[in-house]
């Protein structure tokens, strides 16, 4: 073989012969390959001039040139460290994977962009995130964030297969669940609630506590979501949850994210001090998860529209609560159901939506809450806060006029009993690092 040449890029395109057709009778008698990749955008290569012992004839074949270490897929962005582990889409792939974007393909649309179906090369379905016109940072500081998000993994979350960074084009690329939303699937006009038994609307529940718990307290940088909703918590094909849309906050500026929570269909789910003052901690997201409990319970939306008294759904199960009338909160589609663990997420539920902040159990704890069977300390549980702003009404937090609102700022709530039946097991939040332990 003579010495290799060069060269900075070669092109070619599906259906054609990786070799000239000179070269066709000898590629057939040494049954090379015929390519049928499609365009490849600007690749280092190493084109290899050969010639046949029996015939004058020569061909070019063209093998990929990769350095140690290097990422294939960030080849023709100018600006990527190799090292990231990030794959880059053409906008053309995603324009022909969606079929131009089409009406028809439209999934979904939230605060951050437009959804769509699509398919991509190796016939894998994707969901296609167009992000708005508000994200438009400079190419490397997009790709950081978008390397943090790809190496952010957990059963429950949400894929991040790789994106496009076209002119001004920002577009993510996600794994395609197929049960949609839960938004739709359970709380929609069309939903069939029927389908999701307790045993189901359970391991919805624990599945995204987990998932929060990884993005606030196992992750080196840990993820505040600001916007834990139904409409982004994604169900596969067995129903297991996912949640969407975690880290896209950094892509926009503070008050783009601000606002986004804000748009119609999300205000149920804001916790008062994130509504009022911006303050964004865990808590807020504590709060939001309390909201989406009592929604997969109840099988109604908190965001969508009053009960029939007139009371947004948290201000309900308060209410019920006082009055030691929970059950009436349960989905009557939801079939049987074991009626102490029910109401054990549903006071969970309250935990997480106390008013005060600093109450409220960290995502560890409330998987705790939930995936044992312990008995929880009501004498602990505080009025809610919530929001009311249906009907052009001014928002403002409510406390129920039936309970006394212990102002405690830095006071840590003792929301595990310690006098439990044999059967229950009895845990109880280790000194200082407010991570329920289970005592011998």
């Amino acid at each position: 073989m003579a010495a290799a040449i060069a060269s900075r890029a070669v092109l070619w395109r599906a259906g054609t012969s990786f070799f000239p057709p000179a070269a066709a009778v000898a590629r057939a008698e040494l049954n090379l390959p015929i390519c049928n990749t499609a365009i490849i955008p600007l690749l280092n290569v190493e084109v290899y001039k050969t010639a046949t012992t029996t015939e004058d004839m020569s061909w070019w074949c063209c093998i990929p040139k990769s350095k140690k270490g290097e990422n294939p897929y960030s080849h023709g962005v100018s600006g990527i460290p190799p090292e990231k582990n990030i794959r880059l889409f053409s906008y053309s792939e995603l324009r022909s994977a969606t079929e131009n974007f089409n009406r028809s393909n439209k999934i979904g649309r939230g605060g951050f962009g437009t959804v769509y179906k699509g398919t991509i090369r190796n016939g894998r379905d994707v969901a296609v995130k167009v992000l708005s016109a508000e994200s438009r940072q400079g190419v490397r500081e997009f790709l950081t964030e978008i390397d943090v998000i790809t190496n952010v993994k957990h059963p429950n979350l949400v894929e991040l297969i790789g994106c496009c960074v076209e002119g001004n084009n920002r577009i993510l690329v996600y794994e395609y669940l197929e049960n949609s939303s839960l938004d739709r699937a359970l709380l929609g006009s069309n939903s069939e609630p029927a389908n999701f038994t307790w045993s189901i609307r359970s391991a919805i529940c624990i599945g995204i506590a987990k998932g929060l718990a990884y993005l606030h307290e196992e992750i080196a940088s840990p993820i505040v979501h600001r916007d834990i909703k139904a409409s982004n918590i994604l169900l596969d094909k067995l129903y297991n949850p996912k949640i969407g849309d975690f880290g896209l906050a950094k892509l926009f500026p503070d008050n783009i994210t601000h606002i986004s929570t804000r748009v119609a269909g999300t205000t149920g789910y804001l916790a008062p001090e994130y509504a009022w003052h911006g303050q964004l901690t865990k808590r807020a997201d504590i709060y939001s998860f309390g909201v989406l409990v009592l929604e997969i319970i109840s099988g109604k939306s908190s965001s969508r529209c009053l009960l029939a008294d007139d009371k947004i759904l948290l201000e309900k199960a308060w209410e019920l609560h006082e009055v030691g009338k929970l059950k009436e909160l349960v989905d009557s589609e939801m079939g049987d159901y074991p009626e102490e663990e029910v109401l054990r997420y549903i006071k969970t539920a309250l935990f997480c939506t106390q008013a005060a902040a600093a109450r409220r159990p960290s995502m560890p704890q409330v998987v705790t809450m939930l995936s044992k069977p312990i008995r929880i300390n009501e004498r602990e549980l505080t009025a809610p806060g919530y929001i009311h702003d249906y009907n052009g009404t001014v928002s403002k937090a409510t406390n129920s006029s039936n309970s006394r609102f212990k102002h405690s700022a830095s006071e840590t709530s003792d929301m595990f009993s310690t006098v439990v039946p044999p059967t229950v097991s009895e845990i109880s939040p280790s000194q200082g690092s407010g991570v329920p332990v289970e005592l011998p």
